[in-house]
């Protein structure tokens, strides 16, 4: 079974806290069974623009120094394999985008995937949900969306508002959220709601479920079954076939009790299988996100 996770933050966190004990491992993805870990190249806290570019320029060394210790990277959602271990980029904040659009060339060539527009801060691409409901992308938002589709990147709307949402929905584009859960479950902001979920999978857009138990409930313990209960709810909205996983791991403070890193995940699949049955969890676990980079 191939098992994928769309968003885990721990180039940032071996970049800029190397000192911190890491939820993501080569151990702790092999122990997991993970064949796809998507690392995010997250625009950090500061809405400064030279600290983004320094945050970046010590990313891009942790790279490096992850590809020397035995990391495979993939360029292509077709080359993860059962058996293997490997990882894709991500970019979490286009924020960057400030020094122009040429950038997404260079992300490309260094093998980004994927790209969330924002973070929790307005910048020249779109606003985040924290910041207001209504706006939509700027202009040259617009022009950035339709370059990333046309380099068959994929465009991240978790963090994005509900304005940029629908813009993005009108204009025609296949979205995925690659960490985010149902508001309807949990009433918070980052959360999508069952309209925005039943319009995202008609599109054939992609939602990977979030760990963080923010995210999974306002109170009480976070646990493998209430990550269960995301899933399932999505698959109501009209989301088989079009959910997985979205961890958030290195970037989560408060997780599924059995859940602390990928070595957790057989856990989560166990509770998947009993719930859904095999064919349904395999397509959660990672088919499915194979199947969304084929849409698009």
């Amino acid at each position: 079974m191939l098992i994928c996770d769309t968003h885990a933050d721990t180039l940032f966190t071996a970049a800029m806290e190397p000192e911190k004990k890491r939820d993501v491992t080569l151990d702790t993805l092999k122990k997991g069974g993970v064949n796809l870990q998507t690392l995010a190249m997250f625009v950090g806290d500061s809405k400064e623009i030279e600290a983004i570019r320094d945050c970046f320029g010590k990313m891009y060394k942790a790279l490096d120094e992850f590809k020397q210790q035995g990391w495979k990277q993939v360029l292509s959602l077709r080359d993860a394999k059962e058996g293997e271990t490997a990882f894709l980029l991500s970019v979490e904040g286009c924020d960057l985008l400030y020094d122009g659009m040429d950038i997404i060339d260079q992300w490309y060539n260094m093998g980004v995937r994927m790209a969330a527009l924002t973070w929790n801060y307005q910048n020249v691409v779109a606003t985040p949900a924290c910041v207001n409901d209504t706006d939509k992308l700027t202009l040259f938002g617009v022009e950035v969306c339709r370059k990333l589709a046309e380099k068959k990147m994929a465009i991240d709307v978790s963090h994005l508002n509900e304005g940029g949402f629908w813009d993005l929905l009108d204009k025609g584009f296949v979205p995925l959220a690659s960490h985010s859960c149902c508001r309807a479950l949990c009433d918070h902001k980052r959360n999508l709601t069952d309209e925005q979920l039943k319009k995202l999978f008609e599109a054939g857009g992609y939602v990977g479920v979030n760990f963080f138990g923010r995210f999974l409930a306002p109170k009480g313990d976070i646990t493998l079954e209430l990550v269960a209960d995301h899933l399932e709810h999505m698959l109501e909205m009209g989301g088989e076939g079009k959910i997985g996983f979205g961890s958030d791991f290195d970037g989560c403070s408060l997780k599924p009790i059995h859940l602390d890193d990928p070595s957790g995940l057989p856990l989560l699949m166990d509770v998947c299988n009993r719930r859904f049955g095999e064919k349904i969890t395999r397509g959660i676990a990672g088919e499915n996100l194979l199947k969304y980079y084929d849409r698009i």
